[in-house]
């Protein structure tokens, strides 16, 4: 089985080793980079020594600093699993000293890397698609050949585009209801074909879908959304490669943030503002809204936003309110009063309505 070397495995490899010996610790990886290191400054950094330990398969020994190009005093050794180079440790420090080290370093590595490999082997499937799809979108580090191999199998193609959808259980919806739900979406799950899920406790569903197959098969979705309308809410991504789902994944939650009252169903390609919107960071929005609307009630705000999806039209507001004009007039007056913005006025009404969309 491929060693799965993460940073966060090479970090807890070196951690383990300074502890034993009270040096600084490189983890190097063949090409002479080190990419986890008991000193963080030397993290990214190039090992001339490790380079040359790698492509010798020898261990190499440096008894002066800054001879060589980012390499100080110590011992390197290369780091074999399955009869393949995997990397170069680097000890420094005087080798007469730390080179008792070294055997114990690598002996650490494999029991360590040996550790990992009987874990993800032990996963379960579902395991295995909740952690993978959790780190793609996440952006963890998962080794390269075991994400690889597992998409294989489950026929995710790294040349294809693909669709992040999210489905939103309603916190309202009892237990009772989890078993047969939970049912009903794994039997959608197969009817398009998403080999790519996971359940994200308590209430999320996440699953990947080929970007061909949700245009031929999204009648089905929608379908499902309407049955389910009551119980749950569905948003789709924007198309990405496998890669870069984590893209599609955020443009699936603006979506699912942005689903209009009255309907559960979203797709990111029909989004615009909310997009621009989701890009502006948390202190200038709380900083907008403060401006805008902190002085306004709920009723305010829900006159607001029945203005605004009436296209401002006071004769549709009063139909769907049930409010005669000059209520209507009077309380937009008063909003005006109240936040210093004229919902009746184009330019202000914009400012209003951006708020209203944050």
């Amino acid at each position: 089985m491929t060693p799965y070397i993460t940073r966060a495995l090479a970090q807890q490899i070196v951690d383990t080793v300074r502890d034993l010996c009270g040096q600084n610790v490189n983890f190097i990886d063949c090409s002479g980079t080190i990419f986890a290191s008991t000193d963080a400054t030397r993290i990214g950094t190039f090992h001339e020594i490790g380079q040359q330990t790698a492509e010798r398969g020898t261990v190499i020994e440096v008894r002066e600093n800054d001879r060589f190009t980012g390499t100080q005093q110590g011992v390197n050794l290369p780091v074999y699993h399955n009869h393949k180079m995997i990397a170069v440790i680097g000890i420094t420090g005087n080798p007469d000293e730390v080179r008792k080290y070294a055997k114990l370093a690598e002996r650490i590595t494999r029991l360590l890397i040996r550790e990992k490999e009987l874990d993800a082997f032990n996963r379960t499937e579902s395991d295995k698609k909740s952690y993978i799809l959790r780190g793609l979108i996440d952006h963890e580090d998962i080794h390269p050949d075991y994400l690889r191999e597992n998409l294989t199998r489950w026929n995710i193609s790294e040349k294809k585009s693909w669709q992040l959808l999210r489905l939103k259980i309603h916190s309202d919806n009892g237990p009772a209801l989890s078993a047969s739900l939970d049912t009903a979406i794994s039997r959608l799950f197969q009817k398009l074909d998403n080999q790519l899920f996971t359940f994200v406790y308590p209430d999320e569903y996440l699953a990947v879908i080929e970007d061909k197959v949700f245009h031929r098969q999204r009648q089905i979705l929608l379908d499902f959304a309407q049955k389910y309308a009551g119980t749950l809410c569905i948003a789709v991504g924007n198309p990405s490669s496998i890669h870069e789902i984590a893209d599609s994944a955020f443009s699936a939650e603006i979506a699912l943030k942005s689903i209009p009252a009255g309907s559960n169903y979203a797709e990111a390609s029909s989004l615009d503002l909310e997009l621009i919107l989701a890009s502006i960071n948390s202190r200038n929005k709380k900083a907008f809204l403060e401006k805008t609307l902190d002085k306004l009630s709920p009723e305010d705000l829900e006159l607001l936003r029945i203005y605004f999806s009436c296209d401002m039209s006071l004769k549709k507001t009063c139909e769907e309110t049930f409010l005669h004009k000059n209520t209507v007039q009077y309380r937009l007056n008063q909003i005006y009063k109240k936040c210093g913005y004229n919902p009746r006025e184009f330019r202000d009404a914009v400012r209003l309505y951006l708020a209203l969309k944050m």
